[in-house]
């Protein structure tokens, strides 16, 4: 996948431009096997709904990631995930997209099986150009000329002796786009998805290709009268916003294939792209935005939010004396209202794999705003099976290990990290929109053991704490401070007076419990919010 301007060839090929570099010398092999790529992708139009149109999606591996495109390498695709974005009663989308194709092979190898499904009134979105690179006539043969000329060179495929006639980048984009029409279908284009590569030594600047397949590609839509999406720039423009360390978890394997983080953000900036074009049809299939009217609901000018992420342990019932409390929904007590708001945001039996993965990061994520808090407890649930049952514990330690998982319940697979690195994403996260991560060991349970109270301090308390040393955030040892107070409780006034801090069983507290939890999780906030 090339992204250096090329360089002339000798005599013999005519002054023909040479075919672009391979920089990064990564080899998807999944068109040596077309016939398995062919019966993994979907059949052109099986997905039509009645007269509904159909969104066709053409591309390579950023698009479609291996011949089987089910992440079973840990690598995703926008394609993917865009289908998220569309009103499926409306219109469906069929990712046709396959690792290894330049715009030459998916042309010559794939687009006859894909236009055979196209309809009149359909879509073709077409983002190829990462991989027409390397020798016109042998190994993969799959380079294009570079540029948007006219250009063209006959060449014999050294491993078949086949014959074959080679265009510019920018006339096989004009083939898609003409036979689309010629079905009435209408065509887009789309630029190349952004690399992890930086093009300045202080990693500030991710590289663009607006002076290459970008350009090529923006310059062939003007050309055609064809709609064009700048996901280059648009995807670019948020790494530079991430900053490096964030960036690298966009990524999985190399610096081209995107993890289902990397994915989903390419697949939101496709629909930022055809959100902005104008008078463009495709747009009004588009679901409604989604505003959330909730995370961030309590804030006032100049008043900061305390936000709580976690499980039962931080937001449980909640409803009144005699049941079972968090002690996220009492720690407004013990914090002036008019210096900061609380909003309790914990969801009882989550770990923070499940509350990354199901979502519930996300909305916090956007909701902050500078001088926000986040306090981050998470433990209790995140030891166990990684891929059966309830699926939700994350490897052990605080390393940058991770492993695709099959989960069980679905089928489909997952990249797992450690605990340690999902709390580091939530710090990463929360001070790249300039809240205050604060990291918090989970609360003790009621278990004691020769009179002795149970600690995690071997385990989760000592990731947490290993965690915020690292990354240089506020930490607060709720389990050693609270499980200090209980073991005094149960020393001086026994186990009773303990057992009334719980309710039900050894991990869930009573009202009175999420007070004595509460209290000292406010001041350390409370220091916090009067530094500012």
């Amino acid at each position: 996948m090339a992204l250096m301007a090329p360089q002339l060839m000798s005599a013999q090929r005519k002054a023909v431009a040479a075919p672009m570099e391979d920089r990064n010398q990564v080899v998807d092999n999944t068109l040596d096997s077309l016939n398995k790529a062919r019966f993994a992708r979907p059949l052109a139009g099986s997905s039509r709904k009645g007269d509904n149109p159909v969104l066709f999606l053409v591309g390579n591996s950023t698009m479609r990631t291996g011949t089987l495109g089910n992440g079973n390498n840990g690598q995703w695709g926008w394609g993917r995930f865009f289908p998220d974005y569309f009103d499926s009663e409306k219109i469906t989308v069929e990712n046709h997209a396959l690792g290894g194709t330049s715009s030459r092979t998916f042309y010559e190898r794939l687009w006859e099986d894909v236009l055979s499904g196209v309809r009149k009134g359909d879509w073709v979105m077409i983002e190829l150009g990462h991989n027409d690179n390397g020798p016109y006539d042998s190994g993969r043969a799959r380079a294009s000329i570079p540029g948007i000329g006219k250009d063209t060179l006959h060449v014999t495929i050294k491993e078949t002796g086949e014959q074959r006639i080679v265009y510019t980048y920018g006339e096989y984009l004009r083939c898609f786009i003409r036979e689309t029409k010629a079905k009435g279908a209408n065509p887009i284009l789309l630029s190349l998805t952004p690399r992890n590569a930086w093009a300045d030594a202080d990693s500030t600047v991710i590289e663009r290709v607006s002076e290459t397949f970008g350009l090529w590609a923006r310059q062939v839509a003007k050309e055609m009268k064809v709609p064009f999406i700048d996901l280059n720039e648009i995807s670019a423009a948020k790494f530079e916003r991430f900053g490096k360390e964030k960036v690298k978890t966009m990524f999985y394997i190399d610096r081209i294939h995107t993890s289902e983080f990397g994915a989903r953000t390419n697949a939101a900036s496709a629909a930022e792209g055809l959100r902005g074009l104008k008078k463009c049809r495709l747009t009004s299939f588009l679901k409604p935005v989604a505003a959330d009217t909730v995370t961030g609901k309590s804030r006032t000018s100049g008043r900061p939010v305390v936000f709580t992420i976690g499980d039962s342990t931080v937001k449980n019932e909640d409803s009144d004396e005699n049941s079972m409390w968090g002690w996220g929904s009492v720690l407004q007590d013990y914090i002036d209202p008019a210096v900061a708001s609380v909003e309790n945001h914990a969801i009882p039996g989550r770990s923070a794999r499940m509350f990354v993965d199901e979502g519930h990061w996300d909305k916090i994520y956007n909701a902050l705003q500078p001088g926000d808090i986040v306090l981050i407890q998470f433990g209790h649930n995140d030891a166990g099976p990684i891929n059966s049952g309830k699926e939700r514990a994350e490897l052990p330690g605080t390393g940058s290990e991770s492993k695709v998982f099959k989960m069980k319940s679905n089928g489909q697979y997952k990249v797992v990290y450690t605990y340690g690195w999902y709390l580091r994403k939530f710090i990463m996260d929360a001070k790249e929109k300039g809240a205050v991560p604060v990291v918090i060991s989970h609360t003790p349970r009621n278990k004691f053991d020769n009179g002795l109270i149970e600690s995690n301090s071997a385990s989760f308390g000592a990731w947490t704490a290993e965690v915020a040393g690292q990354q240089n955030v506020p930490f607060i040892d709720l389990n050693g401070l609270i499980g200090r107070k209980l073991q005094h409780m149960a020393d001086h006034e026994g186990l009773l007076t303990v057992n009334r801090c719980y309710k039900n069983d050894h991990s869930h507290f009573s009202l009175e419990g999420a007070r004595l939890n509460a209290r000292e999780v406010a001041e350390i906030v409370n220091r916090l919010l009067e530094a500012k």
